[in-house]
């Protein structure tokens, strides 16, 4: 799942990204008080890993269930719902939309 034009050990890749994920898992269950800035780093992880999804797609690799393209495709194509489920569900997405603009 890790693309090979990654200069890191995939393991370590694998490994700091579950450790990653599972961080902002517990973070939105108990640290209520920065929910919002959690769903936006959330939101930034799921756009960092994308390229990862990408390469499993492009490079035929099976992995967590995901065995034949079209449930490789399937799961590109969830990948900006669960940027923004990660945004609306922790109202971050409110917050970028009404921050004030800057001159």
């Amino acid at each position: 799942q890790v693309p090979d034009w990654l200069p890191f050990s995939k393991d370590l890749i694998v490994i700091l990204s579950g450790i990653v994920e599972m961080g902002l898992g517990l973070a939105m269950l108990f640290w209520q008080r920065q929910r919002i800035r959690t769903g936006i780093a959330l939101a930034i992880f799921f756009v960092l890993v994308f390229p990862g999804n990408i390469a499993q797609y492009t490079e035929h690799r099976n992995a967590f269930g995901l065995d034949t393209d079209t449930k490789r495709l399937i799961r590109l194509f969830f990948q900006p719902v669960l940027i923004a489920w990660a945004l609306w569900c922790t109202g971050a997405w409110r917050q970028l939309l009404n921050r004030p603009k800057e001159l």
